[in-house]
């Protein structure tokens, strides 16, 4: 069995001020969908309430801000750091005026609704301070008879969900399907999507908090009143070209005692993931890496000093930063998050 409890251990062999790679406290955000397993499964330290949606593990956006959580620059904001090391950050992609992407793990205990993220140029439209939201998944956990929902079938267009919608038989046009812990669904801008109940996942994506709800099942908020939908907002967004989405199949970059796999390479965001137990290295090659544990226990050693992080934990590189060894304490499962 993998490890899945916390652990931490931290050494620093620089003067302050050096940008060590770098550790953030969660945000937390209950929500009606959510569950327990933010805290039992990724050591999340949650309260006793029962809705624990998401950890927003890295964000540089207007709700919700990470903070350092320890080393020389405890206390610290990432837009602090952006602001004042920007270089340092984000190297060959110096001059960003905020953090690209935004991490998190979710946990669906409910379907969450039927929604849509508009892209770059269509979010602009709709608040000026917004991103579009392309998004990736990666599923930790799951039920046996757990779903998602990513994109429509062939050939449904505009007039035909609208139908579809007004008659109550939306779900006769939806790709549904199940998932397993392993896979990753790639969710362009554009693309109508729902996460099912039982599933526990990584999500990387734009830094975007730009939603439109197609359809919440009928589900009313705590005031009693039907949750709010955009459905105008959501019929202009769709990119009714997608047609259905399915799991990536991944790109074999090196086979054997270390697994080394390419997940997904967009204009937005590169990942690559690693299974084994066995050291390896990750060089940054002048701009930032996000490495997410997905499951095991692993010690990150830099030049800047060393730190174990366990199942769930989320540690960003800066580009200044000489690499990363990775030492493995049993077999791993390591993401590794960079821009393209």
């Amino acid at each position: 069995m993998l490890h899945t409890k916390r652990s931490r251990h931290l050494v620093y062999r620089q003067n302050e001020g050096w940008m060590t790679p770098l550790t953030f406290e969660p945000i937390l955000k209950r929500i009606r969908w959510g569950g327990r397993q933010l805290g039992e499964l990724l050591g999340k330290n949650i309260g006793a309430e029962s809705d624990y949606a998401e950890s927003w593990e890295l964000a540089d956006h207007e709700d919700g801000q990470s903070v350092v959580n320890q080393g020389p620059l405890v206390g610290q904001t990432l837009q602090q750091l952006r602001e004042q090391s920007n270089v340092d950050l984000f190297g060959r992609h110096a001059g960003l005026c905020q953090f690209p992407l935004l991490i998190k793990f979710l946990d669906a205990n409910d379907w969450l609704s039927l929604q849509v993220h508009p892209n770059d140029e269509q979010a602009k439209r709709y608040d000026r301070t917004e991103n579009g939201k392309t998004e990736a998944w990666i599923i930790l956990d799951a039920q046996p008879d757990s779903q998602i929902c990513a994109g429509l079938q062939a050939g449904v267009s505009q007039q035909q969900l609208a139908g579809h919608l007004r008659n109550g038989t939306l779900e006769e046009c939806l790709n549904i399907f199940s998932v397993q812990p392993g896979d990753c669904v790639m969710v362009p801008a554009g693309t109508v999507h729902a996460i099912g109940p039982g599933i526990v996942l990584a999500e990387i994506q734009q830094q975007s908090n730009l939603t439109f709800r197609l359809c919440d099942w009928g589900r009313v908020g705590r005031d009693g009143q039907l949750r709010e939908t955009h459905i105008e907002e959501s019929l202009a967004c769709i990119d009714f070209h997608c047609g259905p989405v399915m799991p990536v199949t991944p790109w074999v970059l090196s086979d054997g005692d270390h697994l080394h796999e390419e997940l997904v390479r967009d204009q937005h965001f590169v990942i690559q993931r690693h299974r084994t137990d066995q050291p390896f290295r990750i060089q940054t090659n002048n701009q930032f890496h996000i490495l997410i544990v997905l499951d095991g226990l692993a010690n990150m050693e830099s030049s800047e000093g060393s730190q174990v992080l366990s199942r769930g934990a989320t540690m960003l590189i800066p580009a200044v930063s000489k690499g990363m060894k990775v030492t493995p304490d049993g077999p791993v499962i390591v993401l590794d998050v960079f821009l393209p």
